[in-house]
């Protein structure tokens, strides 16, 4: 959420700003400048109404100490009080109202991000790797899956329907493997703590981070007595939230943190997109990595964070480019955000595996997260940033297709051997 003085100050950058993202200000702001204009004058006329009753209240003392009638004076403070009341309940009216405009708001785009509408508008800002040559034609997941018995989509669509997956064997060992590889990478050499937080999230924690009110369609609401739980769509959630309300010691700060979780998100909007396979699933697994930042680091710590996703990738020997999302193809809550996507030969492109972002104060305002700069009594917002490091399927997908043999196995990298006891993927049946 952004700063309603902010928004108030700078009201022609806001509209800029909108528009480079695509939007019209109009829909965006409503009527923005008329309720704040009118809450403010609700607030003034109050604040006149209650000096003039205690200019009144004193004259009443006045009056009843020299024995003088001041009944005229009594009836006029309790219409006052009266007034005073109705001002006080408009700019209550009034400010929910601007609330309300600024929760639909988006983040406004660093000026290091490139202007844009559509993904072809992304700039790419470097490549590791180089892509695999193949002596045959290779093919997608879907089909070495099967093929070697380790992804079975039929039954998974029989237990719970369409956009599940069931592993076997050293399918389901390399999920557990890549967890472990990546985790182990990111708390030890990249130093980052690991937590384990819960599935399941209140609503508070989803409209911290930027989920709620937006994204509730894309959302699996669980109803939970009186109040719903929301299964989380990422471990960006709960770790996020994890400091909803508190103000952090500035001396803590950069906290860096990692969390492997099962996620969950309905694709409400994403029929007859990417049906094959396991790219785009109900549920799948994902390593994420959260920071929070003075506000003055969290550029710095934007490139130190892409730089850890990038070297799980580098560590497996998988071909990838960075790009840098414009502003019209970046998330609402983000400011600035690198994907980095990965070459699929069975599918020959690059595909998304892992997005990291700088939210700046956008998600700590509305979870208030704050901390007190060193010497100074105020405190501030943080800025939280988070990454995928990385989303487990889609690796898993791109082991598959870059590292198949013409016989139709797959050799394990290197670095996962140790984690699964093998180094070669066979056909198996179950």
């Amino acid at each position: 959420m952004l700063d309603l003085n902010f928004v108030r100050d700078h009201l022609s950058l806001v509209e800029e700003k909108l528009r480079q993202r695509g939007l019209d200000p109009a829909e965006v702001l409503k009527d923005f400048a008329q309720v704040d204009a009118q809450r403010r004058q609700a607030i003034t006329s109050a604040e006149t109404l209650k000096a003039q009753r205690n200019r009144a209240s004193d004259e009443i003392a006045g009056l009843k100490k020299a024995g003088q009638d001041a009944s005229w004076l009594i009836a006029q403070t309790k219409e006052f009080r009266e007034n005073i009341q109705e001002l006080e309940q408009a700019a209550e009216e009034y400010d929910a109202r601007l609330q309300e405009i600024l929760t639909g708001i988006p983040n406004l785009p660093h000026e290091s991000v490139p202007v844009g509408s559509k993904p072809e508008d992304n700039f790419e800002v470097r490549r590791w790797g180089t892509p695999p040559s193949f002596d045959f034609t290779p093919k997608p997941h879907w089909e070495l899956g099967e093929q070697l018995g380790v992804l079975d989509l039929e039954r998974a669509a029989k237990l719970t329907g369409a956009r599940f997956a069931v592993y076997w064997d050293l399918g389901a060992r390399m999920e557990r493997a890549l967890a472990n590889f990546m985790l182990d990478l990111h708390v030890g050499p990249q130093g980052y703590t690991e937590v384990l937080p819960p599935y399941l999230v209140n609503s508070d924690s989803m409209y911290g981070t930027g989920q709620l009110p937006k994204f509730a369609a894309d959302s699996f609401r669980v109803p939970h007595g009186e109040k719903d739980l929301w299964l989380i769509p990422t471990a960006e959630v709960p770790v996020t939230n994890l400091y909803r309300g508190e103000i952090l010691d500035a001396a803590r700060l950069p906290i860096s943190l990692t969390a492997y979780t099962p996620c969950f998100r309905s694709e409400a909007g994403s029929y007859g997109k990417d049906v094959r396979g396991i790219i785009r699933q109900h549920q799948f697994q994902k390593v994420e990595l959260v920071k929070f930042t003075k506000p003055q680091d969290s550029y710095h710590e934007l490139e130190k964070l892409t730089h850890d996703a990038e070297e799980v990738l580098q560590k497996l020997g998988l071909h990838y480019r960075v790009v840098t999302l414009c502003t019209g193809d970046m998330g609402p809550s983000s400011a600035k955000t690198y994907d980095l996507e990965v070459w699929l030969p069975g599918q020959q492109l690059f595909r998304e595996i892992s997005s990291c972002s700088n939210f700046e104060a956008f998600q700590a305002r509305r979870a208030n997260i704050r901390y007190r700069p060193e010497g100074k009594s105020k405190t501030d917002f943080v800025h939280t940033l988070n990454g995928s490091a990385l989303a487990i399927g889609r690796t898993w997908v791109a082991i598959l297709e870059n590292y198949q043999l013409a016989d139709g196995s797959v050799v394990i990298p290197e670095v996962l051997r140790p984690y699964m006891r093998a180094d070669r993927i066979t056909p198996k049946k179950f």
